[in-house]
């Protein structure tokens, strides 16, 4: 110090012996006044090898003291750097090992060693093993930061592991322990670096399975169940309760079953069908043959997994005996088979059952049957209008039926499809609005997607525009509402088509490419056409021709020709491409192929998929004027 000031580090003072911090301690006081700084780092949650010296320490000199938070996503990139040097860390890795670590250097470099050894570096291999290999390493974490610890601070970290962040009272009744020793260890665990700062909860979810791996599977079920019946007793939400039970493996017991389908029953309410189907999974494994968790578990996959869907309906269905709940879960499973191209095996279905509920029902039935009748009659025109071989019995079926005034959500579902077929069927354009618009009159009701979307296109048949919009940004917004992710997909790019035929190619094309991108992650989006359609026709009408026919050729969809709504919006998407490629004989024949598709189907409204209209001015242009006047003609 006589040449200069000085520096002191030491580190890991909670290992320091008693006569080195005394001989600190000495030197201090020598040093007052002289430019000298000490600087002793410690982990706060570890035991203290000199207890009282280094209090002593501490409260002769009045030390500045800096409580070291986490590393941010700059420093762990750093840190990575000087384990690996010369390597450049993924974005990924350094992220993943955030996370993994909550930002703690020690626990930071412990995985990266334990990486290194292993032969892995920062890529996307060392990225998928991280939370295995940090696993262990927190594991380990844990374990040395409780070893010296009363067993009491442990059992506090269970219960937080388990309950989350919860009140005292609650937390000390689930593992045993006063409410004064919870509060004390929850600050010890905090210190240690186990337990959130702002809340009771673990840094990292390795550290709340590293807690409860001390217990074993059986163990830790068992605090499961009790932590459940906490829940239970003190008048928590069964949704609440049923998070406790569903980390509890195997069939549950009939206490369990009920607080499962409570929470189904819930989870349905509020509009979140994958919290429904969690749970009545569950309720499936103790009750495999229950018609009612069948239809309601297919329900609830309808727009997430509708294969599997349609199957868990159809075993509800074989064994459902009552004849009006058969006939509701033959419109649940006519509707789901629309989204699997299995449109004709819900006719069927539908048909048999409206048959069957005929028979039962007799002339004059209860409002509350003829509304079921209703319901089942609509969903029969809507997925009997599907295909091509069926849409002709759909139509000859609309003929005989008196259009309903709409006073009821079945009769509003039927006026939308009747108003829909009324334009196909090229009736006047009067008549197709004015159901359509009574199928969207209901203040204060909320308007099924079997409503809106057909009335929708109706509307839209009619240049009714606003009105078409505003029936699409309704199903839109409520499909976001409750993650129904297929209706998402096929109203938002029944939106770009809407967009792309009055003009707003820009828009078009930024639904187009959200519903492509949103089919990417579902498991079904290779059968899905809607969105590779209006993706095309918006990047022709931009001139991108090879984009467009990339986007045309990812349409998988086996026997594409017999279904009478997507074929022909493909078709005319197809011709287009080729004009705008300069193929204008290749355009013609998609464009003739799609009039006498029309044709075929007995789709006799003429501005549903404008072929003539496209024909005709690739036939002027090329100077073949009696072709032309003949399309135009049409």
């Amino acid at each position: 110090m006589s040449e200069g000031p000085l520096v002191l580090v030491l580190d890991d003072a909670h290992w320091c012996d008693e006569r080195s911090l005394r001989w600190l301690d000495f030197l201090l006081r020598r040093a007052d006044g002289l430019p000298l700084l000490v600087v002793a780092a410690h982990r706060t949650e570890a035991g203290l090898a000199a207890p009282d010296a280094l209090a002593d320490l501490a409260a002769h000199h009045l030390p500045a003291t800096l409580r070291l938070g986490p590393l941010d996503t700059a420093e762990i990139t750093e840190l990575v750097g000087r384990v690996f040097p010369g390597h450049q860390p993924e974005p990924a890795f350094v992220g993943r090992l955030v996370s993994v670590t909550g930002g703690s250097p020690l626990e930071a470099v412990r995985l990266l060693r334990d990486l290194r050894a292993a032969g892995l570096g920062p890529d996307d291999a060392g990225t998928r093993q991280i939370a295995e290999v940090g696993g262990r390493v927190v594991a380990a974490s844990v374990q040395a930061a409780l070893a010296n610890q009363p067993g009491w601070v442990r059992e506090v970290l269970l219960a937080v592991a388990v309950l989350g962040d919860e009140d005292t009272a609650y937390l000390a009744a689930l593992v045993g322990v006063s409410a004064l020793h919870v509060e004390e260890g929850v600050e010890i665990l905090r210190q240690a670096g186990l337990v959130q700062r702002a809340r009771r909860e673990p840094v990292h979810d390795l550290v709340r399975a590293a807690v409860l791996d001390t217990l074993g599977p059986a163990g830790t079920a068992e605090l499961r169940m009790r932590a459940a019946r906490l829940l239970s007793d003190i008048g928590r939400s069964p949704e609440e309760t049923a998070a406790q039970l569903l980390a509890v493996p195997g069939p549950g017991d009939a206490w369990t079953t009920s607080v499962l389908r409570a929470a189904a029953t819930q989870a349905e309410q509020r509009g979140a069908p994958e919290a429904t189907a969690r749970y009545l999974e569950r309720v499936r494994e103790a009750e495999p043959d229950d018609p009612d968790v069948l239809t309601r578990l297919g329900k609830a996959l309808a727009e997430t997994d509708p294969r599997r869907s349609v199957d868990l309906l159809h075993a509800a269905h074989a064994r459902t005996t009552d004849v009006r709940a058969r006939t509701a879960t033959a419109v649940q499973l006519a509707l789901t088979c629309l989204s699997v191209q299995r449109s004709a095996d819900g006719t069927r279905v539908l048909t048999e059952a409206l048959d069957d509920l005929d028979a039962e029902l007799g002339a004059a039935p209860e409002p509350v049957d003829r509304e079921l009748r209703t319901l089942a009659e609509s969903a029969l025109l809507i997925v009997g209008a599907d295909e091509k071989s069926t849409l002709p019995d759909v139509l000859r079926r609309t003929a005989g039926l008196v259009p309903p005034p709409g006073d009821t959500p079945a009769q509003r579902q039927q006026l939308a499809m009747l108003s829909v077929l009324a334009a196909v069927d090229g009736q006047p354009v009067a008549e197709s609005v004015r159901r359509a618009r009574s199928a969207l009159r209901a203040p204060g009701v909320p308007l099924g997607v079997w409503s809106l979307l057909p009335a929708s296109l109706a509307l839209s048949l009619a240049d009714e525009n606003r009105a078409a919009s505003d029936a699409l940004e309704t199903v839109l917004r409520g499909s976001r509402d409750t993650a129904a992710v297929w209706t998402y997909v096929l109203a938002l790019s029944t939106r770009a088509l809407y967009r792309l035929e009055n003009g707003e190619v820009a828009d078009a094309l930024a639904d187009a490419q959200t519903s492509l991108e949103i089919l990417g992650q579902e498991r079904w989006g290779d059968s899905t056409t809607m969105p590779h359609t209006a993706y095309a026709a918006a990047l022709a009408e931009r001139g991108e021709t090879a984009r467009a026919e990339e986007a045309l050729a990812a349409v998988k969809r086996p026997r594409f020709d017999r279904f009478a709504w997507e074929y022909h919006w493909y078709l005319m998407a197809r011709g287009r491409v080729r004009a705008a490629r300069g193929d204008l004989e290749g355009a013609l024949e998609e464009f003739r192929t799609c009039g006498d598709s029309l044709a075929s189907a007995g789709l006799g409204n003429p501005v549903f998929a404008p072929w003539w209209l496209e024909a005709a001015c690739l036939l002027g242009g090329l100077g073949r004027t009696t072709e032309a006047l003949e399309a135009a003609g049409h």
